[in-house]
Order: structure tokens, then sequence, then C-alpha cells
């Protein structure tokens, strides 16, 4: 017979935390990707003065990756603590340490006034805010998975997702306005501490709805039904009986990071390097395609929500190869309509937003946030690292590399779609080991 919570309406208070959630959600990704955009200009200021741009850059783009080196470690130790000691205060933490670190950012000095003692810093802070993002990402969808009634699992979930690609928009706009009112001197002056205090100000802005926000059921339920002599151990749990769906996490996982590690982030980079297109239209087109894939993300959440998920990942993952190829077709015949080709890829790559909600039920209660937080974290920590500079590096040599590689995701995600499509049902997400 089915459970009330399977019928349940969604309440104001469940409506009012997952708002929580993506407003946070939107900021933390803000909060991390802000730094890319300024990388080379913060690199200059911390960093010796090197007259080749090109090793400034790098020095930049090494400093960025250092945060998702640091994620598998915050997210699976900081995981199993959210999995042991509750959601809520877990969730405090992450979001507390990445404004501090934001904000002792903003406030250290440059490398003309402390000499190594400021790239040191630095990458410390990275290192701890990257800890503190990795965590938050999985946290996010297990927050509102476990509070939202089963039915709106999947359409929950899909808000969050595109809450994070709003942080992302949020952040191409904030650099596109900060590049046009200051001059590079000034940046490298004191205009690179801004982003870090608006990141940091934004950061603690949710905390003011803290007493507003309640554990979890789901963890509240754990807790009340567990033995007296019960020791959470989620590490020791998770090698012993969830082997399989932390492989098949990481599979889901592989194709969220590469969809947006390349569609999100590496395409404009990219592009540039094989086509000539009109800078302003291709700033804008790319921004329309963020857009577009916050649209996607929903729709992809409600079908799935109704729909079998094997088989709308199987179909929207072959409508994804159809259409990067076709874009990058379009590319090397001009980009006339380069608008209407990013709409539809950003759209199609939207198909991310249904996968958060299958990975949450991979997981039992007790040993949920610590799965999520490898699957994800390892994951996202080899993809954020090798592609940008393999994919860079193979694009050099064959300008539909990155084409090529989404659409060999595609056919993963086709592999993955068939998978679940001959499943039985998911086990409820209520089961706990």
């Amino acid at each position: 017979m089915p459970t009330r919570s399977q019928y349940a309406l969604m309440s104001t208070k469940d409506r009012n935390m997952v708002l929580f959630i993506c407003f946070s959600s939107a900021v933390a990704f803000f909060d991390f990707l802000i730094y890319l955009y300024i990388s080379d200009i913060v690199a200059s200021a911390l960093f010796p003065v090197n007259s080749n741009p090109n090793v400034a850059r790098l020095q930049g783009l090494g400093l960025f990756a250092v945060g998702y080196l640091a994620r598998p470690f915050g997210g699976v130790l900081l995981g199993r603590y959210g999995d042991i000691k509750g959601r809520k205060f877990t969730l405090l933490v992450s979001m507390l340490v990445s404004a501090i670190s934001l904000l002792v950012m903003a406030c250290l000095p440059t490398y003309a006034q402390w000499g190594l003692i400021s790239p040191a810093l630095f990458i410390l802070l990275r290192l701890i805010q990257g800890m503190a993002f990795g965590l938050y990402v999985p946290l996010a969808w297990v927050f509102v998975a476990e509070h939202v009634p089963r039915q709106y699992l999947s359409v929950a979930c899909s808000y969050v997702t595109a809450s994070f690609f709003v942080g992302v928009l949020f952040s191409n706009a904030f650099f596109m306005w900060l590049s046009n009112v200051m001059t590079t001197e000034q940046l490298v002056d004191y205009g690179w501490r801004l982003p870090f205090f608006v990141a940091a100000i934004l950061s603690f802005l949710p905390l003011l709805a803290w007493r507003l926000v309640s554990e979890t059921p789901f963890f509240t339920a754990m807790l009340a039904s567990k033995p007296p002599n019960y020791v959470a151990k989620p590490l020791t749990l998770l090698s012993k009986h969830c082997k399989h769906s932390v492989f098949i996490g990481m599979i889901l996982t592989l194709i969220i990071s590469s969809i947006t590690t390349v569609v999100v982030i590496l395409l404009p980079d990219l592009i540039k390097l094989r086509f000539n297109l009109d800078a302003d239209l291709f700033g804008f087109s790319h921004s329309l395609g963020i857009v577009f894939m916050i649209f996607g993300c929903v729709f992809y959440g409600i079908l799935s929500n109704y729909q079998n998920f094997g088989k709308i990942l199987a179909a929207g993952s072959a409508l994804l190869i159809a259409v990067i190829l076709a874009f990058f077709y379009h590319l090397d015949a001009g980009g006339d309509y380069i608008l209407i080709m990013y709409a539809l890829l950003g759209f199609c790559s939207g198909i991310i937003g249904m996968m958060p909600a299958i990975l949450v039920q991979l997981f039992p209660t007790n040993v949920r946030l610590t799965g999520m937080a490898l699957c994800y974290n390892v994951t996202y920590g080899i993809v954020g690292i090798s592609i940008p500079f393999g994919l860079g590096y193979a694009t050099t040599l064959v300008s539909f590399s990155p084409a090529l590689y989404v659409a060999f995701i595609g056919f993963i995600g086709i592999i993955m779609g068939l998978y679940f499509y001959n499943l039985p049902e998911f086990k409820k997400i209520e089961h706990v080991i």
C-alpha cells in the first residue's frame, strides 16, 4: 500500500525550503566560479610578476584546479559527518566555511606586500573553499530530496540543478560589468577583491533565514528507528553494501560533470581556438545557451517525474548527440544561426537536471550523503582537471573534438538509459540498511 509521503502535497514550508536551497545553490556556484573569470588578474596581484601572460594565465588556472583537488576530501569527510550528525548542521558548516574563506580571500595582502606568504595563503583558502563546495552540491540535492513528498522528488532536484546555472549566469554578468567599469590596472590594484567581497556577502545572506530551516524528516526518522547500540559507519557500509551504487553514481556524475564542464565552462574558449566569430554575439549566445539550459533542467526534471527515467535518459542523450554535432557543423559553415544553435544545445544539455533524483535513490539514508559526495566529487575532480587540458590540446588538432567528446558522453547516457529502462522499480528512498 502506498505510503502517505507518495501522495502528500508540498507544503508552504517545503516550498520555502526549496527556494532557500535554490538561492544558496546559485550563490555557491557564483562563489566557486567567479574566480575563474579573474584568475589571471588575481595571479598578477598575488604571484611574482611574470612578463609572459600565458604563464600568468596558467598560474591562475592552476589555482582554480586546486579547488577541484580539494573537493573529494571535503565531500567525503564532511559527507560522512552529515550521515552521522545530520544534514542541517552540516549544511550550516559548509555555508559558513565558504563565506569566511571568501571574506579572508578578499582581505589578503598582495605579493608586493607579503611576498610568497600571499599566494600560499590563497592556495590554502582555495583548498578550504573547495572542500566546502564539494560537500555543498550533493548536500543540496539530499536536503531537498529528503524534505519534499516523494512525488516531487525529480522536479525539486531539477530546480536545484537549474539554480546552479543561475549562479553561472550571474558570474558571467558580474564579470562583464566589472571589466566594463574598471581598467586592467584598477582590477590588478584593488578591483580583484570586489568579487570575493560580493560572494562573501551573498554567502552570509541565506543564514539570515537559518532558524526557518529544519532537519530532514528522513534523517530524523532514521535516528528514531536505530537501535541503542547502533554505531554509524557510513564508509564501512558503503564498501560492503553499496559498491554497485557507487559505480552507477560515478557514471551518472561523469555525464553531469562532462556536460557542465564542456558546454557551460569550456566551450567558448574551445570554439575560439578554431573558429572566428563576432565576440559580442558569441558572448550573448553563450549566455542564452545557459538560460535555455536552466529551462532544460526543469523540463527534463518534470518529464522524468511522469515517464520512465531510462526512456527519457536514452532519448535525451540521443537528441544531445544530434544537436552537438549539428552545432559544430553549423560553426564550420560560418555560424550564421549561432543564437538558435546555442539555445538548442543549452536546452538539450538540461538532461542533467533529471539525474540527481536518481543519484539520491541509489543510496539509503544512513550512507546517502557520503555515497553521493564520493561519487560526485571524485568523478568531478577527475573531469574538472583532465578535460580542460586534454580537450584543449585535442581541439588544436581536431576542431570537432568538443563535439566528439560530448557525443561520447551522450552514448554513455544512452547505455545508462537502456540499463535503467530494464531495471525494476528503484528501492524506495525511505529504505535504510
